[in-house]
Order: C-alpha cells, then structure tokens, then sequence
C-alpha cells in the first residue's frame, strides 16, 4: 500500500483550518459576536482559503446548514414539542421525583442510565431535547450544581451515539470492515459501560467545580423544564398530571419504533413486506411526530388542557428553540467547508504515513478528522474507510474492536465546529470557555477511555 504524501494544498488547508477554528473563538469570546454570525464568517474564510471557487463557497456553506438543519432542526422542533408538553403538564415532575427517591448521591448515576437507555437507538440531538426537561427540573428541585447532573446525562447520550449500532456512525464503520454487528454490539456494551460511569457521574464532580452554574445560570431551564415555563401560556394549569407509566410509555414510544426499524434492517431481508413499512414507522422524524401526536393525548386532553391550550403551547415550545437551531445549522456549514475544501483528507494522509498499528492507527485517524470537521460521523465513515485495508485480515472479535476505536476516536474533543457543541452551550446556557471545560473535556475523557478499553480487549482476545 503507497504511503500517501502531503503536497502544498493540504498543507494549505490544514493551515486554513486552524486559522478559520480561531477566528470564531476570537470572535465569540473577545468581540462578542453571536456564534451564528462568526460560525458564518468562520465558513466562508476556511472555503475561500481552502481553494473552493469563489462562486461555490456558499453553496458549500448552505449545503451544510441545510443538512444538518433539514433532519436535525426538525428534530429539535419535534422534540421540544415533546419537552413543552411533559414540562407543563406536570409530567417532568412526576419523574423527577421518581429520580429523587432514595439517595441523592444516586441521581447521577440515574440520570445517566436513562440518558443511556434513551440513547440506544436515537441520535444525540434527539436524545438531548427529550431529556433538557428532565436533567434542568431535576437541577432546580435538588438545588445541585447543573453540570453535576448534565454530565452523566450527555455522557450517557454520547457514548451510545460514538459505540453501539444502530447508529449511523458504527454501523458505517461495521459495514465499510466488514464486521460482525452481533459481536460488536455485545464488545460495544463492555466498553460503553464504564466509559459512561467515568466520563459521567464521576467527571460530573469536576466540571461542577470547573463551571459551578446552578439552576439559575443554566439557560433553557426557564424555557424548556422550568417552573416559568409551567406557569406560560396564560397561566393554564393541568387539572392533574400524568402517571408514570403515561409518562415512560409516551417517551419510550419513539424508542421503540426505532429499535424496530434498526431490528428490521439487521434481521430482515429486503424484499420483505414489512421491511418498508418498518423503515418508515423506525425513522426518527416520523418516530418522534408520532411522539409528539402521543403527548398532545397524554400530556395534553388526558391532563385537562383543552386543543386552544395545546395549540398555544406547541407554538410556544418553537420559540426557545430557533436560536438554537440557527447556530447548530452553521455549525453544519462550517463543517461541509471543511469538508469540500479537503482539511479530512489531509489529515488522513498525516495519520496513515504514521505506520501504527490498525486499532491504533483507526483512532488517531478518526481524532484528526473529528478536530477538524466537528462530525463524528464522517470521522468515523473516513477512518474506516482508511483502515478498511490493513484490516481486511484480522479475526471478527479484533475487527469489532477497530470499528470501536474507530468510533471512540470520533468523540474526541467536540468544539467550536461541531453543531452538537453548539447544541450543549445553547442548552445549558454557558459560555464557550464553560462548554470546553464540562462538554469537550467529557467527550475526550470518552474518546480516551474508550481507547484504552478497546486495546486492553484486544490484547486479552
């Protein structure tokens, strides 16, 4: 195999890139500037000096956007309908304080179990809106600091999204090796496990002492899980709230139809009758409408809001949400500029020159392309795709263990390019510095442990 060389245009891009990374930071932390706007401006400067033509920098910044804010800006509108509708209904609080029996020094640990069971078979950003209501109640009622719980919650979101199929990244990467998705899945949960509880609960304790916001500080708590929120919309008050059972069987319901789909595309052929319809019922969007048309029963007519009621809530849950939805979209378009003026392959030819060994070398790889795209996805389906050679001979349980480092490198240092950064900071209303310390730290605290799990199993394998 021909170790690839860097020529003057990946030098270029490379170059590029950092300078295009800095100009946001600069721009949101010492001019202050909106992060949509630098986000924008930090787009347009990486394509005009990545070698983009002119004429196409912003097509190749709009494709961006529009990617990302085509699937996941409906997904965050469709999932802070959901969010609305449990936080005023009363519904929050029934689980809450189902959460707050027994220890407090427990909650964390609970809060990351839901968020890992959550995200089993959803994306990140779903998972994120069905849980702020929760994560930000529980934060005011237990008084704590908001990352002491936010912590474990996003850990147990990322982790999922980074190791177990049916998401998009391993399942990608189990396919582009050839890997067996029973035996990735099962080494996939060994190694998820305890990256969850020390990228969780137990860094939880440090970042809330590095960004010691509570529940006053932290943004969305007033508008998607407050008690502000609750008091809205001309003060309607639910004539009692929802059970437990209304309540898990509501938010577990797009979970469900989701594993079917995921359970269809491993365990079903294609010309089966029911594949198609699977697919269709499986797929997020109409899995989380569905959702959102369960609530309008369960934490809407069946708690005594009327339709008028209703109607006025889900309108009110979309306003919170759009500014959000504006900077993880460019976020999305500073990504694609990176991706169209060529700093991931770059990057590639620097890690395959290096001559490690494939768990090694998928990893790093895939670290690369995370730091400078900000999608996991596409670190996870580059460095697959470059490793794919060098492990065309290894056994099944070995190639399961690439595609989990693979898939850990992925996570690595999420920042001011990744839309989920953005998400994070808008979510729980911290500044860029509060975010790198508690979100970007977590996930490299995933990536590493991650790491080092997969190597010690394929030493004992």
């Amino acid at each position: 195999m021909t170790t690839p060389v860097l020529d003057a245009h990946d030098t270029q891009v490379l170059v590029v890139a950092a300078i295009g990374i800095a100009i946001i930071v600069v721009l949101i932390v010492w001019l202050k500037l909106h992060a949509f706007l630098a986000l924008t401006v930090g787009a347009l400067f990486v394509g005009a000096g990545s070698g983009i033509p002119l004429g196409k920098v912003t097509a190749s910044y709009e494709t961006g956007v529009g990617g990302v804010l085509g699937y996941v800006g409906v997904l965050i509108a469709l999932g802070a309908m959901v969010g609305k509708l449990l936080a005023d209904s009363g519904g929050a609080d029934k689980v809450v304080d189902t959460l707050l029996r027994g220890k407090p020094a427990t909650l964390p640990w609970k809060m990351a179990l839901i968020a890992a069971i959550i995200g089993i078979p959803m994306f990140f950003e779903i998972g994120l809106v069905l849980l702020i209501p929760v994560v930000m109640l529980a934060v005011h009622r237990s008084q704590g600091p908001a990352m002491r719980l936010g912590i474990p919650a996003l850990a147990g979101l990322s982790v999922l999204h980074g190791f177990i199929p049916p998401h998009p990244g391993p399942l990608a990467a189990i396919a582009i090796l050839h890997a067996n998705v029973g035996i990735t899945l099962a080494l996939g949960l060994l190694v998820a496990v305890p990256a969850v509880a020390i990228a969780g609960p137990l860094y939880g304790i440090v970042a809330a002492k590095l960004v010691p916001i509570g529940a006053a500080g932290a943004g969305l708590a007033v508008t998607q899980g407050g008690d502000k929120a609750a008091k809205a919309d001309h003060d309607v008050e639910p004539t009692h709230s929802p059970s437990f059972g209304a309540i898990m069987a509501t938010l577990l319901f797009p979970l469900v139809l989701m594993i079917a789909k995921a359970g269809a595309d491993i365990g079903l052929d294609k010309s089966s009758p029911a594949k198609p319809v699977l697919d269709f019922v499986g797929d997020p969007v109409f899995a989380l409408l569905a959702a959102v048309l369960l609530a309008m029963v369960t934490f809407g007519t069946a708690v005594g809001f009327t339709p008028a009621v209703l109607g006025k809530k889900i309108g009110a849950s979309l306003m919170p949400v759009v500014g959000v939805m504006l900077i993880v979209g460019a976020g999305g378009g500073f990504k694609q500029s990176l991706v169209d003026g060529g700093t991931g392959a770059a990057i590639a030819k620097i890690a395959l020159a290096a001559g490690l060994s494939t768990l090694l070398l998928g990893w790093i790889v895939a670290v690369l392309i995370r730091l400078a795209t900000g999608s996991a996805t596409v670190a996870t389906v580059t460095a697959a795709g470059i490793v794919a050679p060098l492990a065309a001979g290894l056994a099944p349980a070995q190639l399961s263990l690439v595609v989990l480092s693979v898939g850990a490198g992925s996570l690595f240092f999420s920042h001011v390019n990744d839309a989920g950064f953005w998400l994070v900071k808008e979510y729980f209303g911290m500044t860029v510095g509060q975010t790198i310390k508690t979100w970007s730290i977590m996930e490299t605290v995933i990536s590493v442990t991650g790491l080092a799990l997969t190597y010690g199993l394929s030493l004992m394998l």
